[in-house]
């Protein structure tokens, strides 16, 4: 992942439907100026348009080391970026997205500050997102629940746009589980992190291809993989939901006992049996959802499928 030899950064870029925007992202960071050099890791992640042979002709014109990395298939952005990770040579690494709402030049910044703050990853904090309302939602409640899930600081911004030294990137990269949330891995390794205002372009073309449904995917992956603590909410939810049902029998006895209670229908009864079974039924599904991936695990799907790497530039 680093080397005597390698660059002083590497710049690892998840490609997705790219075609029309790596080109200038490429150039942009090609005209970057590092001190001890930088190369650029580019992992097509199961594209469908014209990315990996756009990817072929930036290989060719290259004037920066390039590794170009292709996946047999899609498997997701935080597995693409470990693949990055795993290509990368550079004593630091910087995530960029495809879409140049990254700008390149921040992501200097970022390494610079990790290099003289000692820093073992730098996330970037957006002052203003270019996202849609609901995937800023989306982002504001998978930091709430990180909260409360992962071993960090209350409150601190976990972002895609983040630089790391190589050895957290090589510890990382050593997972290899089928659902893998960077970020988690990240703070089982180091607690030496910190943050830095960047900026946050708009996109240069296209649309997202973080869909909600990837983005439910985090949430899970954020805490299923890495906290037990659904689990208790699970037990928590139950409790609660017996002691009111041990309340609710004792009101129905004593309203008996007393001749006081009004005559108790079908339909009381058919609506605390929804509330009872839909409850049960939540708990039974996040068990399952544990167990389900446990089982993918064990059975080890694999996190990715890399059919080519490919290189070029100087």
């Amino acid at each position: 992942m680093s080397s005597a030899a390698g660059p002083a950064l590497s710049f690892v870029i998840p490609l997705y439907n790219s075609a029309a925007t790596i080109g200038p992202l490429v150039h942009e960071i090609e005209g970057l100026a590092v001190e001890g050099g930088h190369e650029i890791v580019l992992v097509n992640d199961g594209s469908r348009d014209a990315t990996a042979e756009t990817c072929a002709e930036l290989l060719r014109t290259a004037r920066v080391p390039i590794t170009f990395v292709n996946h047999a298939r899609n498997y997701g952005e935080h597995n693409a970026v470990l693949s990055g990770w795993r290509h990368a040579r550079g004593a630091h690494i910087v995530n960029l997205d495809d879409d140049g709402q990254n700008p390149p030049a921040e992501a200097v910044r970022l390494w610079r500050h990790a290099r003289t703050s000692g820093l073992d990853v730098v996330f970037g904090h957006y002052e203003t997102k270019q996202h849609a309302w609901w995937r800023n939602l989306g982002s504001w409640f998978t930091n709430r629940m990180t909260d409360w899930a992962l071993d960090k600081p209350a409150g601190f911004y976990l972002s895609s746009f983040r630089c790391v030294t190589a050895f957290v990137a090589r510890e990382v990269a050593q997972h290899a589980g089928p659902y893998p949330y960077i970020d988690g891995l990240i703070l089982q390794v180091t607690q030496r992190i910190g943050s830095l205002p960047v900026a946050h372009a708009a996109r240069q073309a296209g649309q997202s291809g973080y869909t909600f449904r990837r983005l439910v995917r985090l949430w899970l992956s954020a805490w299923v993989n890495f906290s037990i603590l659904p689990l208790r909410l699970a037990t928590l939810i139950g409790l609660a939901m017996a002691a009111i049902g041990l309340i609710g029998l004792g009101l129905v006895v004593w309203l008996y006992v007393t001749e006081q209670g009004p005559a108790f229908g079908w339909g009381s009864l058919m609506a605390a049996l929804l509330i009872f079974s839909g409850t049960q039924l939540v708990m039974l599904g996040l068990i399952g959802e544990y167990v389900g991936r446990m089982f993918l695990t064990v059975n080890q799907r694999p996190q990715s499928v890399v059919r080519e790497v490919r290189r070029g530039g100087v």
